[in-house]
């Protein structure tokens, strides 16, 4: 495996940032999972600048580096997935996020009734 070049692992994390949820800017500091993502490609640039640029017969000390990569491309791959499986869900289902009584009140109007106003006890219709 070829050792994957640093604007690949850039754009890699760039694209990894821009599948998390937006965070207020200024506001918030940065969530656990952009701090490990951070750390992880702070510590992988850091062990790539340190290793000897010649190269050698043996090719596992550059195997853990691509296959990083290629799992970080993966979840990437998972993270896009979910995002319009999300999206999806949302534009075909929208009742999915109601309550039930919220649910049977659009469904009827759907098929042009009213539902009739319920009161509490001891309550009358109010003028």
């Amino acid at each position: 495996m070829a050792t994957p070049s640093p604007s690949t692992v850039r754009a890699l994390y760039r694209s990894l940032l821009k599948e998390l949820p937006p965070r207020p800017v200024l506001v918030t500091p940065r969530s656990p999972v952009h701090q490990r993502l951070r750390n992880n490609f702070l510590s992988a640039s850091a062990l790539s600048s340190s290793k000897p640029t010649a190269t050698t017969s043996n090719s596992s000390s550059t195997a853990p580096d691509a296959v990083q990569v290629a799992q970080a491309e993966q979840f990437l791959c998972y993270l896009k997935a979910q995002r319009s499986f999300t999206t999806l869900i949302e534009r075909y289902n929208p009742g999915a996020d109601m309550d039930e009584e919220e649910r049977v009140r659009l469904s009827a109007r759907r098929v042009g009734m009213n539902l009739p106003k319920e009161y509490a006890v001891g309550e009358g219709p109010k003028e």
